[in-house]
């Protein structure tokens, strides 16, 4: 009789999520792996995903949660509800919306319980450390179902990272973090490195690598973000004003959405950009293929933004670097365990145009340099960022977890 395949149920903030394509990358390649995933979206997202349900948490259970399943589990389980009241008493939250990811979590737990109660999964395993993380502690703490979760950029930094984070991650059977540079943040802010695991993300299918354009003018130039604050876009509008002054050739894409789409826009016609730049909006996945297909260089202005947030490592700079495109990046955060200047890609410092423009200048007119660096980046990439290989440690870590 064959071995009954390992369950796991996988919690998400959202799912699917249109921005979040390399998490369906990671649960197709870990049902290619013959895990039984269980989905869970506790916001948003929902329906079906290869054939399975995405159960979607309805937010109307949580009134039935605080009329009974509350006060019956203040008499049921004191210790577990002391605690919770008592982290929300005696710490303020980073931020209003991390006070809500964490009490969603709470929320979706107490109203779950009963059903991961009837039919447990070996693990539960939380996408995110905030309201996924929450979910899968209190269902540990319920139910003694173990628990793992991720740990990531947003999960990090944003405010000083989640309200809850030390605590989710001491009690979690490991942490998978997508870089070395957050693995090692952990390990300063305390969590035993033997818990952390760094597992990228990664491709299931990679893309031809297309040759070198010859020659490359003007310069395709292409962006790909939200536009928030932790993209550095301003200083992007700087560096294409840089080359324009410079009589440099250009055309730029941008491809994305976000809060700061009028003011950027703005910016453009003020540094009169408006015939250089363009701005197309979210694009579904498979048309960022083809915006990569178009470009010569991938531009990843990075910061640290006011809150503290900034990028890990975008997946769009490996899917860039697979794709043949050539990738100037900022040195914030993980981006350089991908871009590595002068033998992956260039670094600059996004507060120097000149020296943007100075990067550029060199890709548009050295094609061996140009050729090394692609094709030192393409190495790159399939080395770390293969989907089945990363799934596969990802799957043996959660056997591990669920049996030890």
């Amino acid at each position: 009789m064959p071995a009954k395949p390992l369950s796991v149920a996988f919690l998400f903030t959202t799912f699917p999520k249109t921005s979040e394509t390399f998490l369906q990358r990671d649960v197709a390649a870990l049902i290619a792996q013959g895990l039984d995933v269980r989905l869970y979206s506790l916001w948003g997202g929902g329906g079906e995903f290869q054939g399975r349900p995405v159960r979607r948490f309805n937010l109307w259970k949580l009134v039935p949660l605080f009329l009974f399943t509350i006060p019956w589990n203040c008499v049921r389980r004191p210790r577990i509800v002391r605690d919770l009241f008592e982290g929300v008493i005696m710490r303020a939250p980073p931020s209003w919306l991390n006070c809500w990811e964490n009490l969603l979590g709470a929320g979706f737990a107490g109203c779950f319980y009963r059903e991961f109660r009837r039919d447990p999964p070996d693990l539960v395993h939380g996408a995110w450390s905030g309201a996924p993380a929450t979910a899968g502690w209190l269902l540990w703490r319920i139910l003694g179902v173990p628990f793992s979760c991720g740990a990531h950029a947003y999960d990090l930094y944003e405010h000083g990272g989640d309200w809850w984070l030390l605590e989710k991650l001491r009690l979690a059977r490991f942490v998978q973090t997508s870089t070395e540079t957050g693995r090692q943040g952990l390990i300063a802010r305390g969590i035993p490195a033997e818990k952390i695991v760094t597992i990228r993300r990664g491709l299931t299918e990679f893309p031809v690598c297309k040759p070198l354009r010859h020659p490359r003018r003007p310069l395709r130039l292409i962006c790909i973000a939200r536009l928030v604050e932790k993209k550095g876009l301003h200083h992007q509008m700087r560096i294409y004003a840089a080359l324009r002054d410079a009589k440099v050739p250009f055309e730029a894409r941008i491809v994305g959405e976000g809060p700061l789409r009028a003011e950027l826009i703005a910016q453009a016609m003020e540094l009169h950009l408006e015939r250089s730049v363009q701005f197309l909006g979210a694009k579904p996945h498979a048309e960022v293929w083809d915006q990569l297909a178009w470009a010569d260089v991938l531009l990843h202005t990075g910061v640290v933004a006011p809150s503290g947030d900034r990028d890990g490592l975008p997946n769009v700079i490996p899917e860039a670097m697979a794709a043949g495109v050539l990738v100037i990046s900022s040195p914030v955060s993980a981006t350089t365990e991908a871009v590595q200047d002068e033998c992956t890609g260039l670094v600059a410092d996004v507060t120097q145009p000149l020296a943007w423009h100075a990067a550029l200048t060199r890709l548009a007119a050295d094609d061996e340099l140009a050729e090394r660096l692609r094709v030192a980046a393409r190495a790159w990439v399939e080395e770390n960022y293969d989907a089945r290989r990363n799934t596969a440690r990802l799957a043996e870590l959660f056997r591990s977890a669920a049996n030890s």
